[in-house]
Order: C-alpha cells, then structure tokens, then sequence
C-alpha cells in the first residue's frame, strides 16, 4: 500500500517524545514489509523540507507554532497529486480534523488524549485553545477505526462516544538490544531513586522530590538522580534547595543512550510519579534492565506496572504513600529482587516486531 502518515512532528525534531518514536517504529517496519510510507509533519530550524530517513520518506512544513494551521492545504495537495490508500493520523497534541477535507481511509492513532490535564501543564488560555480543539473529536472522526497504546485510553476514547468495535490495542514495544539486564552491572553502593524522562510540570516530579525529604530521614545515605531535561528543571532545583536536600539531588540533564541505560540498571528503583501518560514507556525499559519501578496509579502508567508484581502503584499526589513505597524496595532487598524478576519477565512481553505485526494487521483492514 502507500500510506500516508500525519504527525506534529517527526522524531529527528528536537522536540520529538515518545509518540515520535512509537508511531516511527511502527512506520520503519512498514517499510520493510514493502509499503510506501510518506510522513507529513512540521519543520524546525535546519531541517531539510523533505528526505528519506530509514526507507520513510519525511515532508516537513510549517512550524511546531501553526502546523495545524498550514496542514490542510498542503495535504490536501499531497493527497491529490498521489494516490494514498491509507492515511495514519496521529493525535498527541490538536487533532487535524482531516475528515473534513480528506477523502480517505484513515486510521486513528492516539497515545493519549490531554483533556483537563492540559491545565496542569501550560497557561489557562493555550490550554482552553488545546481543551476545546479536542472536543469534536468524536463527531468528526466517528466512523475512523482507531488505534491506542493502552487500555486507559482506549476507556477515554469511549467514554467520549467512539464506538468500542472501533478500537483497537497495540501496546509499545522496547528495544531489547538496548534495554535488557546485565548481571554483571551492580547496583549502586548507595540507595538510588531514579526519575528518568522529560522534566514537565504535569510529570510531578516536585513530588518525588517531596517525598525523597521524607526518605531521607529514614535512610540518610539515600540518593536521587533526576535525569532528563525539561523547562521545569529550574524550578524542581528550587524545590531541593528550600528542602535543603540539593546535596542529595543529581540533576545529570540529557544523557547519552548508553549512560541512561547504564543509570537504569544501577538505581535500585525507578518512580514515575506523573498526572497522566497515554502507557509508561519507560516502566518497562526499566523493568526489562532489572528495575523496578514505583508510578502513580494514573491512566497509562497503571497499564503498564503490575502492582505488587512488576513494581508498585500509590495514589497520584500521594506524598505519604509514595515515601512509604520507596522506602519498601529501598528498605527490603528480597522484595526488591522479586519485584526485578517479576519485571524482567513482564517487558520480555514487548518488542516493537510485535507491536508491528499487530499494527499491520489493524491497518491492512482498513485499506482493503
């Protein structure tokens, strides 16, 4: 088939997350089953407007500011000029409303929807703007088959109307080249807390912070390692400073691939206390290096940890019970070790060739 492909943003853009890289793994292999994949997406400084990267051919215009707003005359040119049979819409900031204006099949994918949390994240007006644009998302794409990472979104997809036989569920994979367990790797002499990932406000890591004061009166040898990089960094550097604990608080910023996957599998436990994620990536990276992990039993992290199997869940915003989960693992080494071997055995589950497969199958239905 040749497929189009619509995303904010492809994964070279500095701003690309886990979405970028979620629906690139799936069109790479795509590829390599023989379809034709063009992916639409905005620009950034020093990107080339169009290029080939790994068999996907990537067309780039407009901006992260106004893609939306540019989108629909360029596609409806592209669409036009080629003959698509497929379009895989992607929606993890404002949906595009392509029915609109398209007249193809199309595929839905969604790794979450904002909703209210919008609100926790930027200004009241960006976030009316962004509320509001998701709202006719069901009258306008009520007869699009759709595709998510999780069971919480597939909830919230239906709860807003779209017919449940109209959703379907392919969880993300991991690369277990680069994530996987090294028994010759030790962890580190001293107690480590490890956050890992963007540092947002809605991620909440001003929690874990609150919470890593209240260990430390338990087991003052105890270190926290935020690594990640984000425009609430100064802000959580703040936090550790009045807490009077920045001593005990590493803020590493971006790492390489090789030293985040080394810091993985040396912490002794992985928290992602964020509001809301469309699955928790990054739980089952850490499970799979033999970590385990403590997240907030939210929409999308809670499908993907086990509670009292693969890791633990406390409530979101919970600074007591998040204190008293860490100090569990951190405190206890046989339940820890029976946390990593639950973990190991739960990540071997993912790998992108199945989540591929999977895909493919969803989305062959549809081009028929």
């Amino acid at each position: 088939m040749n497929i189009l492909a619509l995303n904010w943003q492809d994964l070279t853009n500095p701003q690309a997350g886990g979405a970028e890289v979620h629906l690139e793994e799936l069109l790479r292999r795509l590829v390599k089953k023989g379809h034709k994949v063009t992916l639409f997406c905005s620009s950034f400084p020093g990107a080339a407007s169009e290029e080939t990267i790994q068999g996907i051919r990537i067309i780039r215009r407009g901006s992260r500011f106004n893609f939306n707003l540019v989108a629909p005359i360029h596609l409806r040119r592209l669409v036009q000029s080629e003959k698509f049979d497929l379009m895989i819409e992607d929606i993890n900031k404002i949906p595009f409303y392509t029915p609109l204006y398209l007249d193809i099949p199309t595929l839905v994918v969604v790794p979450h929807l904002f909703s209210t949390t919008v609100f926790k994240e930027i200004n009241f007006l960006l976030g009316f703007y962004i509320y509001f644009s998701e709202r006719p998302l069901v009258k306008v794409y009520k007869k699009c088959k759709f595709n998510v990472i999780s069971e919480s979104t597939a909830d919230d997809i239906a709860r807003r109307g779209i017919p449940r036989e109209n959703i379907s569920i392919v969880h993300c994979g991991i690369d277990s080249g680069i994530y996987n367990y090294d028994a010759s790797v030790k962890k580190y002499e001293r107690p480590t807390i490890l956050y890992l990932g963007r540092v947002k406000k809605y991620k909440s890591v001003d929690h874990l912070i609150m919470a890593f004061k209240k260990v430390l009166e338990k087991v003052p040898q105890a270190e926290l390692k935020i690594v990640g990089n984000g425009d609430y960094l100064p802000k959580l550097k703040t936090l550790a400073e009045d807490l009077e604990i920045s001593g005990k608080v590493q803020f590493p910023g971006y790492v390489s691939l090789e030293e985040k996957v080394e810091i993985i599998r040396r912490s002794h436990v992985a928290v992602y206390p964020s509001l809301k994620e469309g699955w928790g990536l990054t739980n089952i990276e850490a499970n799979a290096c033999g970590t385990t992990v403590i997240a907030a039993n939210v929409p999308g992290l809670k499908d993907s940890v086990i509670d009292n199997t693969t890791g633990l869940l406390y409530p979101y915003g919970n600074i007591e019970q998040m204190t008293e989960k860490i100090l569990a693992v951190i405190g206890d080494e046989e339940a820890r070790k029976r946390l990593e071997k639950g973990g190991l055995e739960w990540a071997a589950r993912f790998n992108w060739d199945r989540a591929g497969e999977e895909f493919m199958a969803v989305m062959e239905k549809i081009g028929k």
